[in-house]
């Protein structure tokens, strides 16, 4: 996979990066149920931290928050917000392939609280912090569908 951002000390002060994993294993998705946030279930995600590219914090994230190692295929979305200050967020949402055990985290840290692997049904039936991640979800059920 090709770079996207260098890292993030090249980017101006008032940019921030963040990235969302999507990880589909046999139909299942891994999700993690956060440890803030008001404890919602979500996409394994976290801020892009200084000195660190995308794909290597979507593989630290990953990680730290759902116990299973990953690597990055592709981008599946890319969105540009510009919130008050102004700050502008990167948000990149990567698709990534486990590898090596499958087997999520079940103790709690603070990184997280569980994670489990769900069909897209069972998705719908957590109480999500966004919906954004049944967006997430279908778009790379599509894509998949598309190949």
């Amino acid at each position: 996979m090709a770079r996207m951002i260098s890292q993030a000390h090249d980017l101006p002060m008032n940019t921030r990066q963040v990235v969302l994993t999507v990880v589909e294993n046999e139909g299942r998705y891994l999700m993690i149920r956060e440890t803030h946030h008001h404890q919602l279930w979500y996409l394994p995600a976290g801020k892009v931290e200084m000195g660190e590219d995308v794909l290597h914090a979507a593989i630290r994230e990953t990680r730290e928050e759902a116990g299973i190692d990953v690597v990055p295929i592709e981008l599946l979305v890319l969105q540009h917000d510009i919130r008050p200050g102004p700050i502008e967020v990167l948000r990149f949402v990567i698709v990534a392939k486990a590898r090596g055990s499958l087997v999520p985290k079940s103790a709690p840290d603070e990184h997280s609280l569980e994670a489990r692997w769900c069909t897209p049904a069972e998705i719908e039936q957590l109480d999500l912090r966004h919906d954004e991640v049944l967006d997430h979800v279908r778009a790379h059920r599509k894509r998949v569908a598309l190949r």
